[in-house]
């Protein structure tokens, strides 16, 4: 096929996206006072939960088919080109401080690499070889999970991220935000959230943008959930990695415990300052090296540990 044909044929795809309609009773929207601006765009961002809403049982499934996985050791692998791969990597980056998880457990792949972050690299998105590349050097295998992540479902690096792990049987999800499109196809899981066409016609960044970020959160905050990285509604993983979380440790483990201020310290200390263990040391009245015993033979899930210690 020509350039020329090529461009007509992309042109021709792009017109059936929902996400490139134009809004012609927005034409105007410049010549608008700024106040009525943000009325309608705050208008059009509350329809973003109602159709995140309406694909809660596929995101239920993807979340429990993760989580199988995850806990025979594998990983969470997001992958997408331009906003919807810098979601990706912001999901991923942002599970070490909140759940303890290795760095390695979750990964962020954006099509152009860390460069892209910050700029724009031309044509990377457009590549289903540099994504196949990009999973082959992770190693994706059969305990793994592959989300492509583009808000048009039919981004070439997305596409090949997933068919790359299908082949090599890890599980795929697809994410975007179109029906019918060749990344849903191409995954297992297809979860797509239809929010309709931009306030700025095409800018993916809006909408789509902000249904991504809420199925990423369902995605690895529910997940942790179903692998014993929360007790309850309390964050027992964190990794006190500063001042504020190391305050927030304490928090947790008076939330969770009750117990006066002195008690909590020599609990902190006792088992080097992980949360969870002392949570366990309070709760279950054991030892350091027990509490890490008991969370161990539980795989990390306290409740269960707090049932062993109780006989």
């Amino acid at each position: 096929m020509t350039s020329t044909a090529a461009f007509a044929a992309l042109r021709a795809q792009l017109a059936t996206l929902t996400t490139e309609e134009f809004r012609a009773d927005l034409a105007d929207i410049d010549r608008l006072p700024t106040r009525a601006i943000a009325n309608i765009m705050n208008a059009e961002d509350a329809t973003v939960a109602a159709a995140v809403a309406e694909r809660l049982p596929e995101i239920a499934a993807a979340v429990d088919a993760t989580a199988d996985r995850m806990a025979r050791g594998g990983r969470l692998v997001y992958a997408g080109a331009g906003t919807a791969g810098r979601l990706g990597v912001l999901d991923a980056s942002e599970c070490p401080p909140t759940f303890n998880t290795d760095p390695g457990r979750v990964v962020g792949l954006i099509a152009g690499g860390p460069e892209a972050l910050v700029r724009a690299v031309e044509g990377a998105e457009d590549s289903e070889e540099l994504a196949a590349a990009d999973l082959a050097a992770l190693g994706v295998g059969p305990d793994d999970t592959v989300v492509g992540v583009s808000a048009s479902g039919r981004t070439p690096y997305a596409v090949g991220a997933v068919r790359h792990a299908r082949a090599a049987g890890a599980l795929t999800i697809g994410l975007s935000c179109n029906a019918g499109s060749a990344l849903g196809e191409a995954a297992e899981h297809a979860i797509e959230v239809v929010v309709g066409p931009e306030l700025l016609t095409g800018s993916t960044r809006l909408k789509a943008g902000t249904a991504q970020k809420l199925v990423l959160n369902m995605l690895s905050t529910i997940t942790m959930i179903r692998l014993g990285k929360t007790y309850g509604n309390l964050m027992v993983d964190v990794r006190a990695s500063n001042e504020k979380l190391r305050a927030r440790s304490r928090r947790i483990v008076a939330h969770a415990t009750g117990a006066a201020d002195g008690e909590i310290e020599a609990a902190l200390a006792e088992t080097g300052g992980e949360v969870k263990n002392a949570i366990l040391v309070l709760l279950g009245d054991v030892d350091g090296p027990t509490a890490a015993r008991l969370l161990a033979e539980s795989h990390g899930h306290l409740r269960a540990a707090l049932r062993a210690a109780s006989g």
